[in-house]
C-alpha cells in the first residue's frame, strides 16, 4: 500500500509488528517471503495465500490507525515515557540474537546498558515460603555484588524478591524486569513503587509487547521465553508443579543454558517444581557460589566481582573480621562453629545445631562480610 512508502525502515517495523498483533509467525513469514519490512507492508499479493490471519491482513489495510500507533509510539519516545530498540541496533541484547525469532522491537524503561549484561534468571512462585523468599533476596543479592544483573518477571513472591535483592548492590541497578503486559501497564498493579525504584536506581523494563497491553495468561509464556533468552542460566528457588517458573525453566533448557534449583523439605507442596526439575536433571545447589562456579568458562568480561561491605576498622587493625565483638549477635553460634579447615554443611549443623536454612542464610552474611570463604562446598573462616 502507498500510504506506508514514506516510512523509514524502524516506522515500517513499527507498523509490521502493530499490523501482526506481535506474532513471531506472522512477522518472520512475511520478512522471509517480501525480504524487507517496508515491501511486506507494501505488498499484499500473498498475504492470503502466505496464511496470514485475516485480522491481520484485516488491520494492515486500515493505513490510518497503523499511523497513527507509530505516531504514538514517537510521541510517547519523545515524552520520555518509554523507548524502543530494534533488533539491528548496536545496543540489543546480543543473547535474544541467538534465538531463532529474536523480537524485531523492544520496549523499554531504564537504563538500557543493563540487557546487554551477564545475566541469570531467578524465577519461582507467586506465593513462597517465608524462608523461599529470604533466600532468594540473599542469592539475588550475592550474585549481584559478585558482578552479575539479576532479571525476573516482576511477579509478586519470588520475582520481586529477586529484584529486590539485586537492588541491595552497590553498584546501579543490576536488576531486569522482564514484563508480561505493554511496557506503560504496571502488573500486578501493587508494583508501582517497584517499577518506579528498579528505573530510578539503574536498572531496566522491557517488554516485547504493544504498548497498552494487557495482563493476559497467554502472555506470561513470551515473558518467561525472554527471561530465559537474555540469561546465561536460570534458578528456580521455591515452585509448585504448576508454576509458570516451570515454563522458563524448560525454555531454558531448550535453548542450551543451564538450569539450577534449590532443594527443600520433601514435604513442602511449594517446592515439587523444583524437586521434579532436579529428578529431570536440573543441577541441585544450596549456595550461588555453585552457580558461578557451573558458569565460569561461559562468563564475559563485563563480570566484575564488588566487594562487599565491611565495618570500618582501626587503621592499626587488619580488613578482616574475626574478633568475638566483630560478628553480629545472630551470626554468632555459627561463626563459632567454623574453623580454618573446610567444614561440610552437615558437620555444621550438628555442631552449631540450627537447622538447613538458617544455617545457610547466617553462612551467606558471613561470607558477604568476608569473614568466611567457601572451598569446595565446604565453608571456612578466612585467613
Amino acid at each position: 500500500m502507498k500510504i506506508y512508502e514514506h516510512l523509514d525502515k524502524k516506522s515500517a517495523t513499527l507498523a509490521l509488528w502493530y499490523v501482526v498483533n506481535t506474532s513471531l509467525t506472522a512477522f518472520y513469514k512475511l520478512i522471509t517471503h517480501y525480504g524487507d519490512v517496508k515491501s511486506a507492508l507494501c505488498q499484499h499479493d500473498d498475504w492470503q495465500t502466505l496464511n496470514i490471519h485475516k485480522a491481520h491482513i484485516a488491520r494492515s489495510l486500515d493505513g490510518d490507525d497503523v499511523l497513527a500507533f507509530v505516531a504514538k509510539v514517537e510521541n510517547d519516545r519523545q515524552r520520555g515515557i518509554y523507548d524502543t530498540l530494534f533488533v539491528d541496533d548496536e545496543s540489543y541484547p546480543h543473547q535474544l540474537l541467538e534465538l531463532y525469532d529474536p523480537p524485531p522491537v523492544l520496549f523499554y524503561q531504564g537504563n538500557v546498558k543493563r540487557l546487554s549484561d551477564s545475566q541469570i534468571a531467578i524465577v519461582g512462585s507467586r506465593n513462597p515460603t517465608a524462608h523461599a523468599q529470604k533466600i532468594t533476596f540473599d542469592m539475588a543479592q550475592y550474585l549481584a555484588y559478585q558482578g552479575f544483573t539479576v532479571t525476573s518477571g516482576l511477579a509478586i513472591g519470588v520475582d520481586k524478591s529477586a529484584h529486590m535483592g539485586a537492588l541491595t548492590a552497590p553498584e546501579t541497578g543490576r536488576t531486569v524486569g522482564v514484563m508480561g503486559t505493554g511496557i506503560d501497564v504496571c502488573y500486578p498493579k501493587n508494583h508501582h513503587a517497584l517499577y518506579a525504584q528498579i528505573i530510578a536506581d539503574g536498572g531496566v523494563l522491557v517488554s516485547e509487547l504493544l504498548p497498552a497491553t494487557p495482563a493476559t495468561q497467554h502472555n506470561f509464556p513470551r515473558r518467561n521465553r525472554l527471561v530465559a533468552g537474555l540469561s546465561l542460566a536460570t534458578v528456580v528457588t521455591e515452585a509448585t508443579l504448576q508454576s509458570g517458573s516451570l515454563i522458563t525453566a524448560r525454555l531454558t533448557a531448550e535453548q542450551g543454558k543451564q538450569v539450577f534449583a534449590v532443594p527443600s523439605s520433601i514435604d513442602n507442596a511449594n517446592a515439587e517444581g523444583c524437586h521434579h526439575l532436579i529428578r529431570e536433571g536440573a543441577t541441585l545447589i544450596y549456595h550461588p557460589s555453585q552457580i558461578i562456579e557451573d558458569l565460569q568458562t561461559i562468563m564475559s568480561d563485563d563480570v566484575v566481582k564488588i566487594t562487599p561491605p565491611t565495618p570500618n576498622l582501626p587503621a592499626s587493625q587488619p580488613k578482616t573480621i574475626s574478633t568475638q565483638n566483630q560478628i553480629p549477635t545472630h551470626l554468632q553460634t555459627i561463626f563459632d562453629a567454623l574453623t580454618n579447615t573446610p567444614t561440610d554443611l552437615d558437620s555444621l549443623m550438628l555442631v552449631a545445631q540450627t537447622d538447613i536454612g538458617n544455617l545457610l542464610a547466617g553462612l551467606l552474611e558471613l561470607e558477604m562480610l568476608g569473614v568466611i570463604h567457601v572451598i569446595g562446598g565446604r565453608y571456612a573462616r578466612s585467613p
